[in-house]
């Protein structure tokens, strides 16, 4: 249960994507910072798992990019919250001889047109000196086979959260940059080859272990609590891209 203590105490936080991996631990480590969880997902059944984990307020089950059922969960919500964190969305590697331009197109929903539709929504729905706290990636910052699209929107997503922190202020935008993360999309993406990345990365990062979602979520709760971050891209990758 949340406390009555904690750098979130007496706060809401809204994750989209929250019904597994690093939207479910934010989430969790939110809830023991003292603030309430609301959890949004697609399905209703894995959102109830989730919300029976972490002692969740309230879940609601849509596609985050539904512009409609986006701005109709916001404008239902009974008061205001403080925070919204959207871990929503996947990736796509492919050269461009082979992309399939209806899945580019769905990657580009999740990572340029929700974040402008949610920041619409949020406009008197999120209290002053708030987040909206987006996520994106390292990778694509080294152009190579496979990284047209991943690389697009790796260099826009900063230029839109920066000119989002200055539109919709006192609320805050922040971007979290994450390199490699252990969580079920990864094994999904990676399939068979899971354990040789693991072991790769453990042996070449820095900080000579993987990356995980409770790394991520420290993060997520950091720049929740910490009223003087807005508009900057802060990565969480172990090192991957010193090495």
């Amino acid at each position: 249960m949340a406390g009555s203590s904690g750098r979130l105490a007496g706060q809401t936080v809204v994750v989209l994507g929250g019904s597994g991996g690093i939207g479910l631990e934010t989430a969790r480590q939110a809830r023991a910072e003292g603030a309430e969880a609301v959890l949004v997902g697609r399905d209703p059944a894995r959102l109830a798992r989730a919300a029976a984990d972490v002692g969740a307020t309230a879940t609601a089950a849509f596609d985050a990019t539904d512009p409609a059922a986006l701005a109709r969960f916001f404008a239902d919500l009974r008061e205001p919250v403080d925070h919204v964190m959207v871990t929503a969305g996947g990736n796509y590697y492919t050269r461009l001889a082979d992309l399939e331009f209806a899945r580019a197109r769905r990657l580009v929903d999740e990572h340029l047109w929700l974040p402008l539709h949610l920041a619409r929504a949020v406009t008197g729905r999120v209290r002053p000196a708030g987040t909206l706290l987006f996520m994106g990636g390292t990778g694509g910052r080294r152009p190579g086979p496979g990284m047209l699209l991943a690389g697009a929107l790796t260099a826009a997503m900063p230029a839109l959260v920066a000119n989002l922190a200055l539109e919709l202020a006192p609320i805050r935008v922040n971007l979290i940059a994450a390199g490699f993360v252990d969580t079920e999309l990864s094994a999904r993406l990676l399939g068979e080859d899971l354990d040789r990345r693991r072991e790769q990365l453990r042996a070449t990062l820095p900080i000579g272990r993987v990356v995980g979602p409770a790394d991520v979520a420290a993060l997520a709760v950091l720049l929740m609590a910490d009223t003087a971050l807005t508009g900057a891209t802060y990565d969480v990758d172990g090192g991957q891209q010193l090495t």
